[in-house]
């Protein structure tokens, strides 16, 4: 089986292009893929597939076989495969995913390939029922406390098409993220588990994040997580509409717009191509 290694902001998965390729067991194939001693390493699988609605379908799954409904960074390096490998011929695209259709604009560089892509990654969900959370359904979580190994966090949770708890702290760099995370991600308040977000305030207008991602530990990089810390900044009073987020393998620039959407702009890189013999 082909595959083509990609990463956004060092957010990185094996991605397939299924519209030539049969995958009959995406969930044991990701696990397989994903590990970085045995496998090719990666966070995860994403297929690229054909649709009946949009230009092109993803599918993305966590290293540890679990389907997620959005990448973030997944979806612009979908787009640049799309463009770079001739499976369109358009710089503005619409994808389908597990939340639904995502408007993409692309930007090529000096060679003619695309560098650099802006998503449309829709209106976040705010309210418990819409991550989902335990709890009152309309109801939204802003500097909401919850108890995690007997330590109190402050959280305010964003749904991007997938569920995100974000938590602002002093100095990201030293906080205990690894033990923290799991903590969040499995608690019971999360029937579909969560991603955590911890980030750090640099001004109105630039933040420091790292990611607990769910199924996938800390990842260099998070897309949807990105934006739902665009969110939380406006919602909790610290930041503006229009920032920059400084993640471990790169920067993303957020705008929440007035009338709804999140636009994300940021890298997509191919890293490699080869074949892969499953199990």
């Amino acid at each position: 089986m082909k595959f083509t290694k990609m990463h956004g902001a060092g957010n990185d998965y094996v991605y397939i292009n299924g519209i030539v390729e049969q995958v009959e067991d995406p969930a044991n194939l990701a696990v397989q893929v994903s590990d970085r001693h045995f496998g090719i390493g990666s966070d995860g699988l994403i297929l690229i597939l054909p649709s009946e609605q949009a230009d092109l379908r993803m599918r993305m799954f966590n290293a540890d076989g679990s389907e997620a409904e959005m990448c973030g960074n997944g979806i612009r390096c979908v787009a640049k495969y799309a463009y770079d490998h001739g499976l369109v011929d358009r710089l503005r695209l619409r994808i389908e995913t597990g939340n639904g259709i995502l408007p993409l604009e692309l930007f090529t560089g000096k060679s003619g390939r695309v560098e650099r892509v802006r998503v449309n990654m829709g209106t976040p969900g705010l309210t418990r029922a819409e991550l989902p959370m335990v709890g009152p359904a309309g109801a939204q979580v802003i500097s909401a406390p919850l108890d995690a190994g007997g330590q109190d966090y402050a959280i305010t949770c964003v749904s991007m098409g997938n569920p995100h708890c974000v938590i602002y702290v002093e100095d990201v760099e030293c906080f205990p993220l690894a033990e923290v995370g799991p903590l969040i991600e499995n608690h019971p308040w999360f029937p579909q588990r969560i991603n955590v977000e911890f980030v750090q305030i640099v001004s109105p207008r630039e933040v420091i994040q790292r990611t607990w991602e769910r199924g996938a530990g800390e990842t260099l990089a998070c897309g949807t997580g990105a934006s739902a810390v665009a969110v939380a900044g406006v919602l909790t009073g610290r930041g503006e509409r229009k920032i920059v987020n400084h993640l471990r393998g790169g920067d993303l620039e957020l705008e929440w717009l007035e009338a709804g959407p999140v636009l994300m702009t940021g890298p997509a890189v191919e890293v490699f191509t080869g074949e892969f013999n499953p199990k």
